[in-house]
């Protein structure tokens, strides 16, 4: 069994995966479209990986604001989240995933990574620390 997880953006889907025991995230891949509401390849490969690599579980970032309000991409989110649940009948937890992007820009700064590739890996790495953060707090029993 393996976790997903998921950082959905207007135009990308970050996708990590835990190892098996549920310790740690890994970064998998970026998903890309064209438009923001083309989801039918982007759902069709999350399947693909989900049977890929045994995934029971997803966790998909819920970017709120800063001050905890919740904007338009919350509702879009949502949508998404609705969307995951109908098509593969899994699980999709929501996980707060304010300051992941910041993290995901401070990892690759001390990985030395400049410029244009930032943008290639950052949603990736996102996704990683979204899987993360709820990883340690299952593994916590919070």
């Amino acid at each position: 069994m393996r976790i997903m997880g998921l950082d959905f953006g207007s135009k990308t889907v970050g996708v990590a995966i835990s190892d098996p025991l549920l310790l740690t995230a890994q970064g998998l891949e970026i998903i890309r479209r064209k438009e923001a509401n083309k989801l039918r390849r982007t759902l069709a490969r999350i399947e693909e990986l989900i049977l890929e690599y045994d995934v029971e579980e997803i966790v998909l970032g819920l970017p709120k604001n800063m001050n905890a309000t919740e904007g338009e991409r919350v509702a879009l989110t949502e949508e998404f989240r609705d969307k995951l649940e109908r098509r593969t009948g899994l699980n999709v937890v929501m996980w707060d995933e304010r300051l992941t992007t910041v993290a995901a820009d401070r990892a690759m700064t001390e990985a030395g990574i400049r410029g244009e590739r930032r943008k290639e890996y950052v949603d990736m790495i996102a996704a990683s620390l979204i899987l993360q953060g709820y990883l340690d707090r299952r593994a916590a029993g919070k």
